[in-house]
């Protein structure tokens, strides 16, 4: 599953990381009361607070978003993962049913081999024995 991000900020959790990013970033670099970036010191209730719930809006539907792709591809992935091993699988069948088929073809070849030969056989006994009893029969 994707990590679970914080949805909601109330005004002291914006208010802090605004305070405490102006210390990490700008340090004594800029007028504490007029900011280029970022604008009058930390959110207050109005029009700015409205943005921030706004852009908050955003954030979590981006979120939402970014889990639910995260877990479609975790899906597709686990999807892959059966599929190749079903391949694989087939894969195994199919070169034990061509061994076997190869197999079963060499039997069936020497079977009907064998068929013949014993009808040959007995077709060279039954002409010898015509041939003994026509010789037995002149002879008397």
């Amino acid at each position: 599953m994707p990590p679970k991000f914080k949805r909601h900020l109330n005004d002291d959790d914006v208010t802090g990381s605004v305070k405490s990013e102006r210390r990490n970033l700008l340090e004594d670099d800029s007028d504490e009361e007029e900011d280029f970036f970022l604008g009058p010191s930390g959110p207050r209730f109005g029009p700015r607070n409205d943005k921030i719930k706004h852009v908050q809006n955003q954030v979590d539907e981006v979120i939402d978003v970014m889990q639910e792709n995260i877990t479609k591809v975790i899906e597709r992935g686990e999807r892959l993962d059966e599929l190749q091993d079903k391949s694989e699988s087939l894969s195994d069948n199919a070169t034990a049913f061509s061994n076997r088929s190869k197999q079963l073809r060499r039997q069936m070849w020497w079977r009907g081999c064998k068929v013949k030969a014993i009808m040959a056989l007995v077709a060279v006994i039954l002409l010898l024995v015509i041939i003994i009893l026509i010789v037995v029969k002149y002879r008397t």
